[in-house]
Formats: C-alpha cells, sequence, structure tokens
C-alpha cells in the first residue's frame, strides 16, 4: 500500500491530518504509533481547531524533522537543513494549493461557529481535506 492510502485511511478512521500524514511514516523512523498519534492530536484543524496552518503540513513537517532533524546540541547544519526542507515543502504545497492557511483551503474560518457549520454542512472535511493530505504525502515522498 501506497502512503497516499494509508494516511487517507488514517483520515477515513475518525483522526485528523496531522496524525494521518505522521502516522504514515512511523514504520519508517521506529516512531511508536500510539506516542505519534497523542503528539499530533492538538494539530487538527489548523493548529487546535484555530484554522491556521492545515494539520496536514503540521504533519509533514513533523515528518521532515524525524528525517533531518538536529538531535545534537552542536549540529546546527541539521537544524538549517531541516528548515530549509520545511521551506521548500512549503513553496510546493502553494505552487499546487495556493496557500498553507487552513481557513483559505477550507474556503470558511472553522475557528467561528458560523465557519465550522459551513465547513460541515458542505462537507468540506471529506471532500477538500483528503486532497491536501494526498497533496502533502506525494510532496513529502520526494523530500524522503
Amino acid at each position: 500500500m501506497d502512503n497516499v492510502t494509508i494516511a487517507i485511511n488514517y483520515l477515513k478512521k475518525g483522526f485528523n491530518s496531522t496524525q494521518a500524514v505522521l502516522a504514515t511514516y512511523c514504520k519508517k523512523y521506529n516512531l511508536d504509533l500510539i506516542l505519534a498519534m497523542k503528539i499530533a492530536t492538538g494539530f487538527e484543524c489548523g493548529m487546535a481547531n484555530k484554522a491556521q496552518i492545515c494539520g496536514a503540513i503540521m504533519g509533514a513537517f513533523m515528518v521532515l524533522g524525524l528525517e533531518y532533524g538536529r538531535f545534537k546540541e552542536e549540529d546546527t547544519e541539521a537544524k538549517e537543513k531541516t528548515l530549509f526542507k520545511i521551506n521548500e515543502f512549503k513553496k510546493k504545497f502553494v505552487e499546487i494549493n495556493g496557500t498553507i492557511e487552513c481557513k483559505k483551503l477550507l474556503d470558511c474560518d472553522i475557528n467561528t461557529k458560523k465557519g465550522l457549520e459551513v465547513a460541515k454542512n458542505k462537507d468540506y472535511f471529506d471532500l477538500k481535506c483528503p486532497k491536501y493530505i494526498r497533496d502533502t504525502v506525494k510532496i513529502l515522498d520526494t523530500f524522503l
């Protein structure tokens, strides 16, 4: 099963976009799935339902950190490489989707009661979010 299918399956099971993306790569990095799911819980819907950065993007940042991230105090090169990869990832996502902001991607502000109603009534979480997860995972796979 490819990574896009794995991520979409997590979303279909009711996990948020951040969880879906991060969980997809747990085996690759020997990351405990339960721990990953717990870590990613608060990033849903644009960081704690604030409609800021898309949850799928946050998951990608975490995965890029797993691939390139700094774990030694003196390893500033790893830090710079990680930030470079994250910025390159963002550029590619924006080229495809125009933004990384949840409220702009969904065309409503789910941080408000009215915006959340719109998103639910128009099935945006089922119609739009899978596309952003697919785009995220496809781009991410080119970086790994």
